[in-house]
């Protein structure tokens, strides 16, 4: 499977593909190729350091230039450039091409971090990409409450949960597939991509919760 990450120089990019270059070909994406090629330099080192091989691969490139050459995309971006990005991908991708969303519209006020479409009255992340990236049963929303931090150590494992929503259960049955491989992360279907507010809000809660009580790397884990 080819796997690509736009924004995928950033942490969660990073774990992502060091986690999933075992069994996949993974793409990294950035606005600058070279940025891109000098991670995925740099991620292929930390694997083979960490396992003595590779079974996938890891490359880079612009955030745009392999989206006719994927399967799955990750949009590991932050939400103010949803529009920009996606708008550049559109009428690109191969109509299969699986889309996940871990963005979550987020600031940071004096009170603590706060969930922008509740506050600002936005779309919620997952809505703006299905409106940019249609057709719709194509895009999942997911990985919002996963700790980059520990997504980066290929040692650890998360002991988590990870809420997952869209509309198509094929879509959503081919993503859990892949969360599988990573060592101790649970997908748990949350319903349609409509209730993926649910999962987003989830994020600036953690983080605030995280900050007043001196938690390190907070997860959530139903049980």
């Amino acid at each position: 499977m080819k796997i690509g990450i736009a924004g995928g120089t950033g942490g969660m990019g990073e774990g992502f593909a060091l986690r999933w270059c075992q069994k996949h070909d993974v793409i990294v994406g950035s606005r600058e190729a070279q940025k891109a090629r000098e991670a995925a330099e740099n991620y292929t080192r930390t694997v083979k350091e960490t396992y003595g091989n590779i079974g996938g691969s890891i490359s880079g490139t612009d955030n745009i230039s392999f989206a006719d050459d994927i399967d799955v995309l990750i949009l590991s971006i932050p939400y103010e450039f949803i529009e920009d990005t996606c708008g550049k991908l559109a009428g690109k991708l191969r109509e299969d091409c699986i889309v996940v969303s871990p963005i979550v519209p987020m600031s940071r006020t004096e009170a603590g971090f706060v969930y922008i479409p509740l506050e600002q009255g936005k779309k919620q992340a997952a809505e703006m990409v299905a409106d940019k990236l249609p057709p719709r049963a194509r895009i999942v929303s997911a990985f919002h409450t996963i700790s980059e931090s520990k997504l980066k150590k290929l040692n650890q494992n998360l002991d988590a949960d990870t809420f997952i929503c869209g509309d198509d259960q094929n879509t959503v049955a081919k993503l859990n597939e892949l969360i599988h491989e990573i060592s101790g992360l649970r997908p748990v279907y949350l319903g349609p991509l409509a209730l993926a507010y649910q999962a987003e809000i989830l994020t600036p809660m953690c983080l605030n919760a995280a900050k007043q009580n001196k938690m390190k790397n907070p997860g959530v884990k139903l049980v």
